[in-house]
């Protein structure tokens, strides 16, 4: 342990210094009020920091924290202030890159400040949950010695910039994408030009078309690799993707150029950036992503301003300057290449041989990727492995957007020894990248937003599925299951062959966590389509329904060719639905509690006050039965538009608004007309004016759709809205279940 002593005491840039100092200047304004507390929250996520959950209860108005559930199972009383609660600190990791350095401080700082865990992220983050704030500046000194910020990893800038974790490495890349991403990361962070978002953004690459990798279809601004013959000579650049991205509402993004240079590629960047900040919205934040913006533009308006913004920019030298280094990237191989050696006497190496190694492009290596369970390494195994990867591959690490890592450059001959020493600290699970590998948020474990425990039914679902593993058929065996722990879709459902994100129903005043079932993404593609909801099932349930759609998938599969998204769009998301809706009952709390809980959590999920008494009458209520006929139309709306029947679509979405805004005026004793001027009116004033309506996870934004929806003029091509009209309907009829559930346990 001694020999890292002096290669970790790294000297700390002056600059960061600097900003780290001004953060605990703030720090102390905030301590003593003399900070608006806006301005110290939009500082402090800029810097990194969230706030997080406590014993499944927001924390964000000063109350007393009730007490904390560390992951060992130890309770700790919480403090008396928000300010002295733990919150969650993000670390970048651009590129997914890291050092054996890093990994190391990483890991100390882990078991120092935190949970004794490091968690990645979907977005190759590192993050740390449980860390005090007066703790981050120290934390950020050490890191940041070792060459790792937090700035910027959160807040309305632009956050991490992703990559394939191939990337030079990769068998069918156009060419390897670390120099540029590593460039664009050093030229965007900080840059004046990103500073005024009204929301984040988002960057990607992707070195090829066909892998899910580097996901470009989702984000804000994907860049594609590829080349062209220009003067007869190959030309490096991009195709360059704008306005995709996942949340409550999915926009696949739209191609901004088939062909950008690569000496385009940070300029244009900037320009975007300028475009963004000055025409964002920036008071609606439901409404301030750049999608919104292109949606409210046109691809093309969009295009042509950032072209001329780019005309009129200053000259800047990091334009190109990296480029003079030459294409690669510099990560090197410490062994020499050799054949595969398939000999092992240890007995799940084979196993683990089939599943969690990859090929390289260069002869003798592969990539190892070491499967995380929710994407959780402990501090213990942090160190280890660094000690690992530092013997066998040096500080050729990367992170995934699957929530793993991935050791590169191993020599084959070296694969034996390797899998021995991961066994012994338990990070040789084998099936990555395949179902048992699920993608999962982090719910309400430690997630404001959290409705479902979406860890907890990951960890479920992983069990299950890894008992089975080797029994897998093969078609089953390479599906992705991604979860959410609610609609925002940070576990990635919405791309995911089965995905699942959380929400609740109110049976008999209980609550119930439930799971909206998706269905029909694709991850291949750079996340080529996105999946619709197509039913709520019990959480307790979801186990079952996942069996059930796999089994119909073998079962009726044309032929062994057939892919599952093909085969849910060829039987239709109707009769993939009849599969599931047995599962939908949910038995009364007298004749099964475990319903009532999560998974993970023995106590009730939410026990209402208000318990059914004799007087009833009603076992399901009108306003229930009207909800659940909204629930009914907006899926006949899905099934319009999986017709292309857009007119269709739109005019059932809209209704099945109109009814679930109906269900709730009536709770009041008010019979309104149905006439959707006077809906639209009681509703406006009944629930979304005095914000009854209103909810901790999406505030107004969902009663804002049917307010747009009904003020907005008919839409010229129904096709482009058609989609996002279903959606945000679903969206509204779940917060419209929610909010009844709130009414009738007398909370609002």
């Amino acid at each position: 342990m001694d020999q890292w002593k002096d290669k970790l005491a790294g000297i700390l840039p002056e600059s960061l210094e600097q900003e780290i100092s001004e953060f605990e200047s703030q720090m102390e304004m905030m301590r003593r009020g003399e900070i608006d507390p806006r301005i110290f929250g939009e500082t402090r996520l800029r810097r990194g920091i969230y706030g997080q959950r406590y014993d499944n209860g927001q924390r964000d108005d000063g109350n007393r924290i009730r007490e904390i559930v560390f992951p060992s199972g130890e309770l700790m009383k919480g403090p008396d202030t928000v300010w002295d609660a733990p919150g969650m600190l993000r670390i970048k990791n651009p590129f997914g890159a890291v050092t054996v350095d890093q990994m190391i401080v990483m890991s100390d700082l882990a078991e120092e400040y935190a949970d004794g865990v490091l968690h990645v992220t979907t977005r190759q983050d590192i993050q740390y949950h449980y860390v005090h704030i007066e703790d981050m500046p120290p934390v950020m000194r050490r890191l940041g010695a070792v060459g790792i910020t937090t700035k910027e990893a959160c807040g309305n800038v632009v956050r991490n910039v992703t990559a394939c974790p191939l990337a030079g490495v990769c068998n069918d890349e156009a060419f390897d994408v670390t120099p540029y991403s590593a460039a664009l990361t050093n030229f965007l962070l900080g840059h004046p030009d990103c500073q005024d978002f009204g929301r984040k953004f988002k960057i990607a690459f992707s070195g090829c078309y066909d892998h899910a990798c580097g996901l470009v279809n989702m984000h804000d601004l994907g860049a594609l690799a590829i080349t062209k013959k220009v003067d007869g000579k190959i030309k490096r650049g991009f195709k360059l993707f704008v306005g995709g991205g996942l949340g409550a509402v999915p926009h696949p993004a739209k191609i901004f150029d088939e062909f950008v240079p690569e000496e385009e590629l940070l300029p244009l960047s900037q320009a975007m950036g300028r475009v963004f900040a000055r025409l964002g919205e920036k008071k609606n934040r439901a409404k301030a992503r750049v999608k919104f913006l292109i949606a409210k533009l046109g691809i093309d308006e969009f295009k042509r301003l950032v072209l001329e913004e780019r005309k009129i920019l200053p000259h800047d030298d990091r334009w190109t300057s990296y480029l003079e280094h030459g294409p690669v990237y510099g990560e090197k191989a410490i062994k020499s290449p050799s054949d595969i050696k398939t000999s092992s006497d240890e007995p799940n190496f084979d196993h683990w041989l089939s599943t969690n190694i990859y090929s390289q492009r260069q002869k003798g290596y592969s990539v190892v990727t070491i499967a995380l369970p929710l994407g959780d390494l402990s501090s213990h195994q942090g160190r280890k492995l660094a000690y690992i990867a530092d013997k066998y591959v040096g500080d050729a690490i990367r992170l995934t957007v699957e929530q793993n890592i991935v050791l590169r450059w191993v020599s084959n001959k070296d694969l034996p020894e390797l899998y021995k020493e991961l066994n012994v600290i338990g990070l040789a699970t084998p099936d990555a990248g395949t179902i048992v590998d699920v993608t999962s948020c982090p719910g309400t474990d430690t997630c404001k937003l959290g409705i479902a425990s979406s860890r907890g039914l990951a960890g479920e679902l992983r069990l299950q599925l890894a008992q089975k593993s080797l029994e897998l058929d093969k078609a089953i065996k390479g599906l992705r299951i991604k979860v959410s722990g609610c609609f925002n879709s940070c576990g990635q459902h919405h791309i995911a062959d089965i995905g699942f994100y959380g929400n609740s129903r109110n049976i008999k005043g209980f609550k119930v966590p439930h799971f909206q079932v998706v269905l029909g993404g694709e991850w291949k593609n750079n996340g080529g389509s996105y999946g619709m909801a197509i039913g709520a099932v019990p959480s307790k349930r979801i186990p079952k329904s996942v069996t059930l759609i796999t089994e119909s998938f073998i079962k009726e599969r044309l032929n062994f060719d057939e892919s599952f998204q093909g085969y849910v769009g060829r039987v239709g998301k109707k009769y993939m639905r009849s599969i599931i809706e047995g599962l939908m009952i949910v038995p009364s709390y007298e004749e099964d509690s475990s319903y009532y809980s999560d998974w993970g959590d023995p106590r009730e999920f939410s026990l209402g006050d208000m318990g059914v008494g004799e007087c009833a009458g009603e076992i399901v209520t009108r306003e229930e039965f009207e909800l659940q006929t909204a629930e009914r139309e907006v899926f006949e709306a899905q099934l319009a538009l999986e017709e292309k029947n857009f007119r269709d679509a739109n005019d059932k979405s809209y209704h099945a608004m109109l009814n679930a805004a109906r269900a709730l005026i009536r709770i009041e004793n008010y019979d309104v007309p149905n006439s959707p001027e006077i809906i639209v009116q009681e509703f406006k004033v009944r629930f979304f004016d005095t914000k009854r309506f209103f909810d901790k996870y999406a505030k107004g934004k969902f009663g804002r759709y049917l307010l747009q929806r009904f003020d907005e003029d008919e839409p010229k091509d129904i096709e482009d809205v058609a989609r996002r009209y279903v959606e945000e309907s679903q969206l509204f009829i779940e917060a419209a279940h929610s909010c009844y559930a709130r009414i009738s346990r007398g909370e609002v």
